[in-house]
């Protein structure tokens, strides 16, 4: 037995299964638990929960049909006596009707409100103990409403389902998560600005005012995040700081004061990255800045070789109060190939 019939029928037994009222109540339970139970399946598909309900509702329907009343054999003696009982009929056409051996309703007289009451009393002194039996078409229109009236519920509900699960919406929309931050441009997709390129090697001795960004000795202002690492260093009476990008290409970041920011604001200003590679391994690295209201520098590529080196870029700054400090961000490796980079110095200069 169905699971869903035997719950129905236990419910049937608890309470007066004669009842319309209270059959309709166990129903509305049944679909009810089957609702809970779809919904509690993420990989219930719309297609298996329409299925699984038309069959709730089928079963249901079978069920019922258990409870409408069987239609009497008609005595063809009674049949007779009451067709000449009962009064004349002015169409003519309907005196055939009186002929057939199938027994058809009687239509009354129409009556007014206030004779109603009492021609039902006569009727129902009238008429036989026993003999009157509502004829089972007569349940018919009642089954079709509920089933009709069910199969919209069951549209309903699968709508509701559906919007509600988000089976109809995209994997970007069902992530309710904090968004994911815009993947980073690849090498091949960079193009740099006119008016940013890095510097010629060379030009760092030619500036003066020299602002310390980044010093070996403070190492609490880099920031290593999401398989990144930082790793203060000394070789041969020289301070610097690995830095390793890792497979997962996240950038090492340096804080750039908000002091520094407020001296460079309103001027053309250089950057000089002292770098060179760890033991000698070729890399190449990306540099992108946010200085806050005073904008970025939008992203650098240079090759880093074994020789310590300046890598240099410059940028024109607006005359505006940076509101907070910056960063500057270093991606050790373009490539993900986990090779690391010995960042030595972080230094501005205003170029006029």
């Amino acid at each position: 037995m169905d699971p869903f019939e035997k719950a129905i029928r236990n419910a049937f037994g608890k309470g007066d299964s004669q009842d319309r009222a209270f059959r309709e109540k166990v129903y509305r339970s049944a679909f009810a638990a089957l609702d809970k139970a779809l919904k509690a399946n993420p990989q219930t598909t719309v297609e298996t929960a329409m299925r699984r309900r038309q069959a709730l509702s089928a079963k249901i329907s079978e069920i019922e049909s258990e409870f409408i009343p069987a239609v009497p054999a008609v005595d063809p003696d009674v049949a007779g006596g009451t067709a000449s009982a009962a009064p004349p009929v002015a169409n003519g056409g309907n005196g055939s009707r009186a002929q057939s051996p199938r027994r058809e309703p009687v239509f009354e007289p129409r009556m007014e409100r206030d004779d109603w009451s009492g021609a039902r009393g006569a009727r129902e002194v009238e008429a036989p103990a026993g003999e009157y039996r509502k004829p089972r078409r007569r349940g018919r229109p009642y089954v079709m409403g509920f089933i009709a009236v069910t199969a919209l519920c069951l549209l309903a509900i699968g709508a509701w389902w559906s919007i509600g699960s988000g089976i109809f919406q995209s994997q970007a929309q069902r992530d309710r998560s904090v968004p994911n931050p815009p993947q980073e441009l690849g090498g091949e997709d960079y193009q740099p600005e006119t008016s940013s390129e890095p510097l010629a090697p060379g030009r760092a001795e030619q500036l003066e005012n020299w602002i310390p960004v980044f010093q070996p000795s403070d190492p609490t202002t880099v920031t290593a995040p999401g398989g990144s690492t930082a790793e203060a260093m000394e070789e041969d009476g020289q301070q610097f700081i690995r830095i390793r990008s890792g497979t997962s290409g996240a950038a090492v970041l340096f804080d750039v004061g908000q002091g520094v920011l407020e001296q460079i604001a309103g001027r053309r200003a250089v950057f000089n990255i002292v770098a060179s590679a760890e033991d000698g391994q070729e890399t190449q690295i990306s540099v992108e800045c946010n200085l806050g209201e005073l904008g970025d520098c939008g992203r650098k590529r240079y090759a880093v070789g074994a020789t310590r080196e300046d890598f240099l870029f410059e940028m024109d700054l607006p005359d505006a109060n940076p509101g907070a400090s910056g960063a500057i961000a270093i991606r050790s490796d373009i490539e993900n190939g986990n090779k690391a980079v010995d960042i030595y110095e972080i230094r501005v200069s205003p170029a006029n």
